[in-house]
């Protein structure tokens, strides 16, 4: 396992040390994943559809419970729910 120390600037930016681009160049795209204390940063090139699904999947799941804290969703009764996914 490879380690480096970097800094954040005050615009936000950071330098991926020189002996952590090997493979990254100007122009590539990177994804950053953040959970509670770390972020990992992989090569969107690199990343496989399933990975890419997973993630819009949490995206979508996170915008849905920050929805239902508000107060934005409806409440209904099982059976009545179940009534509306058959009109689907």
């Amino acid at each position: 396992m490879d380690i480096s120390i970097t800094k954040m600037s005050s615009k936000g930016q950071i330098v991926i040390p020189l002996e952590m681009r090997s493979n990254i160049k100007e122009g590539d795209k990177l994804v950053l994943i953040k959970n509670k204390n770390q972020i990992i940063m992989k090569k969107a090139s690199e990343m496989d559809k399933s990975l890419a699904e997973d993630l819009e999947f949490a995206r979508r799941t996170e915008e849905a419970y920050k929805r239902y804290e508000k107060g934005e969703f409806i409440s209904m009764p099982a059976d009545k729910f179940l009534e509306e996914l058959k009109k689907w």
